[in-house]
């Protein structure tokens, strides 16, 4: 059942974006029309294409049709929102949307189906397929979310936050001990999300809200990528899988 989960998950920070898409129509158009000074035709495009874009890429992803469209639709629609909102310039939002992007490279991963072998469960010195490759990526991108996460203080608690924390995505990044890695992340990073983005804590008129909320759904999308590595394994780019030929 765990796959289901981290899919859906994964796909949340799109669905609550699309759905909100729908409800801000007027204040999206004329962010980016106060923004860009594009006019309310291209600013109602820019959002017609958000919403339609994540909310019928997250139906495909739910329903596990066209998947690989659904994800390269959705890097599509972290691209474009980059740019839109100036992203790029932002270390922390530009991280945690690489960190998304990561994610939905293992969601693309494990969407791609490879032929089976005719020596099924017998090892084999096989050149690394491009799933394998993706899964690598995904997992190498994953971890810039905790980057954000890091606190340079002094007192005791954020000095071991960081040693454990910077353990952990190291061993994600190379694939040592990954499920366990990944699932102790999933774990620390779910008791953070709660925690410091509880936006059902702040009346939904106050602009720290939709902050918060912005925040706790794309941090559950890292969370549903780190699902899928503790579901699927770090594929054939990794420690674990290297230990398997010594």
């Amino acid at each position: 059942h765990l796959p289901p989960v981290a899919r859906l998950c994964l796909i949340s920070t799109f669905l609550e974006d699309g759905i909100r898409m729908w409800f801000q129509w007027s204040e999206q158009r004329d962010y980016i029309d106060g923004t860009w000074s594009c006019g309310y035709f291209l600013a109602s495009v820019f959002v017609f294409i958000n919403l339609f874009g994540q909310l019928s890429g997250c139906i495909l992803v739910l329903s596990r049709n066209f998947v690989q469209y659904a994800c390269f639709g959705l890097f599509g629609i972290i691209a474009l929102q980059t740019i839109a909102y100036s992203i790029l310039w932002d270390l922390k939002f530009l991280m945690r949307n690489l960190a998304l992007g990561g994610g939905l490279l293992l969601l693309l991963a494990e969407s791609r189906s490879e032929g089976k072998s005719m020596f099924a469960g017998v090892p084999t010195m096989r050149e690394s397929s491009p799933k394998q490759y993706m899964q690598l990526g995904g997992r190498v991108l994953l971890v810039l979310m905790f980057m954000t996460l890091l606190h340079f203080d002094m007192n005791f608690f954020s000095i071991l936050q960081n040693i454990v924390g910077t353990a952990l995505i190291i061993l994600v990044a190379i694939g040592f001990k990954t499920k366990l890695a990944a699932l102790t992340l999933v774990i620390w990073l779910f008791g953070i999300n709660i925690y410091f983005n509880a936006f059902w804590t702040v009346p939904a008129y106050k602009p720290m809200h939709d902050f918060l909320r912005y925040d706790f759904f794309q941090t559950m999308s890292v969370i549903g990528g780190l699902l899928l590595v503790v579901a699927l394994g770090p594929g054939g780019v990794s420690m674990d899988e290297k230990k398997k030929e010594w």
